[in-house]
């Protein structure tokens, strides 16, 4: 439902999660074994002896010595940025106003989210099998209309309460959602438990 590109994150997590595991490998056996510390000294000597001779390729006036000292640390720091700028366009679409209809002649009429999840409230007051909620709208992908968005309704079950109960109530609730809105609107409903269903009464028969 946001504008998260899911394929590019689960590949970006694996990759993250490989060189993760292959540096505490590398380290937990630096530690066990002494031909890989050994290895690790060679390496690293042969690392430092390389970056002399770069350093020595693009001289430069002091205090620098090298535009490669200068270089190293600006990629770096655009890889830093654009990382940043990544993550923070991860996940959005979200918005406040839950459906909007545009009229030439009475303007505009829009319905906020909040209005909604106060009626889902006051509907599920005194519900047995009900002990939270949530209502979040977002846009759909490709679309900034504010017209064009889809609804997640969160119910929290009570301990003990009959998933087909719960089942029910959540679409006579959608049902009420289309019937406020005034047309029929893609919900997607989430049952699943949290910090009020845990320390919930637990419901009894009878």
């Amino acid at each position: 439902m946001n504008n998260t590109n899911r394929a590019m994150n689960r590949t970006f997590l694996a990759l993250a999660g490989l060189i993760l595991v292959g540096a505490g490998i590398l380290v937990a056996a630096a530690g066990l074994s002494a031909d890989v510390r050994t290895g690790w000294t060679a390496v690293a000597g042969s690392a430092l002896t390389a970056w002399q001779a770069l350093r020595n390729t693009a001289p430069s006036p002091e205090p620098l010595g090298s535009w490669w000292s200068l270089a190293v640390p600006a990629v770096l720091l655009l890889a830093a940025l654009t990382t940043i700028l990544w993550l923070a366009r991860q996940g959005g679409g979200r918005t406040r106003t839950a459906a909007r209809e545009d009229d030439p002649e009475l303007g505009a009429t829009a319905v906020e989210v909040s209005y909604l999840a106060a009626a889902v409230e006051a509907a599920l007051e005194g519900n047995r099998s009900v002990v939270g909620s949530s209502l979040t709208a977002w846009r759909r992908r490709g679309s900034k209309n504010a017209a064009r968005t889809s609804l997640r309704l969160t119910l929290q079950a009570r301990r003990g309460a009959s998933p087909r109960e719960v089942a029910d109530v959540a679409e006579e609730l959608v049902r009420s959602i289309d019937a406020l809105l005034g047309h029929h609107t893609d919900v997607l409903v989430r049952i699943g438990t949290g910090t009020r269903t845990t320390l919930a009464r637990a419901l009894r028969a009878g």
